[in-house]
């Protein structure tokens, strides 16, 4: 049997966790009202992120997206918890920033508010992609991989 997984998606979801990994430590830091250290951790934690959205994002331009390669009857299920997961990213994204910006620009009443929610979605968001990319590469081997250049340009 072969084991041998791809580099680029086992490499961008590592650094999710990473990611996720440094949010909890932030959340650990604040609690203990370590502010600098706080303001390090969550600085990694979204220079991971954006190093994990960077590898993605040119993986599906130039290389493309996997398709499920699991039995058919489980297809739709793989379907719908990618939806939400991609839904859960989404959100995440656009809470991390606005809780970066907030936390750097000393809009401390809304940070205080978004930090705690943004963590949540965060580590759900992590977890999710970790499931996707077991039910992906691990568990399934992935189907059809069609880069979205070749989609568009049809080459």
């Amino acid at each position: 049997m072969d084991y041998s997984l791809p580099i680029l998606p086992t490499i961008s979801t590592t650094f999710i966790v990473l990611s996720a990994i440094m949010v909890a430590i932030g959340w650990v830091q604040i609690s203990k009202r370590k502010l600098e250290a706080h303001k390090k951790s969550m600085f990694f934690a979204g220079l991971f992120a954006v190093i994990f959205f960077i590898i993605y994002a040119s993986r599906t331009i130039f290389i493309g997206n996997t398709a499920f390669g699991g039995p058919d009857d489980i297809k739709i299920y793989y379907t719908i918890f990618l939806i939400f997961h991609i839904t859960l990213a989404t959100i995440g994204a656009g809470l991390g920033i606005t809780s970066l910006y907030s936390g750097y620009k000393n809009k401390l009443r809304l940070h205080r508010k978004l930090g705690p929610i943004t963590s949540i979605v965060w580590f759900f968001t992590a977890i999710t992609g970790v499931a996707v990319y077991l039910l992906l590469y691990v568990f399934y081997h992935g189907g059809e991989t069609t880069s979205v250049i070749k989609a568009i340009l049809g080459f």
